[in-house]
């Protein structure tokens, strides 16, 4: 079976309680399930995890590379603006990553409108809530499909 990593890093387990009028009020567990339920759907095991730590992520950034998966579904919450390590980790791999961000960061504070991550990414999606990361998952589905065509 093909597989999908969806990785969602700092304060991201605080959905539901973190500022819910920028965030929602639906919580990283139920992103979990709908991400996982659509790709059992097409046919992927999504592995979902959440860590509040730079280095444990870029672990799972270099792991992914080596444990088969198809693409990965990355919200680095504030480390987008900042980590040049995890930039560095997804540019060092060789699967697509799809960037997502629940809010549209380019229309909150000013040092949220850059990404540091974004170029080493295939593409960002930002600013459509929770549908972000279905949308990620079609993107990758879509990759996928290409990749198997050549």
């Amino acid at each position: 079976m093909k597989k999908i990593l969806l990785l969602n890093g700092p304060n991201l387990n605080m959905l539901g309680k973190r500022e819910p009028g920028v965030y929602g009020k639906g919580t990283l567990g139920s992103i979990e399930a709908s991400i996982s339920a659509l790709g059992a759907k097409h046919g992927f095991e999504v592995s979902c995890r959440q860590s509040n730590h730079e280095g444990t992520l870029i672990d799972w950034l270099q792991e992914a590379d080596e444990g088969g998966f198809s693409g990965i579904i990355f919200n680095p919450g504030a480390f987008t603006h900042y980590s040049y390590a995890i930039r560095d980790a997804i540019a060092g791999i060789d699967i697509p990553v799809i960037e997502v961000h629940i809010s549209n960061i380019h229309a909150r504070d000013s040092f949220r409108h850059v990404s540091v991550t974004a170029a080493a990414c295939k593409g960002q999606i930002s600013g459509l809530g929770s549908k972000g990361y279905e949308l990620a998952f079609m993107a990758l589905l879509e990759i996928e499909k290409e990749r198997e065509q050549l």
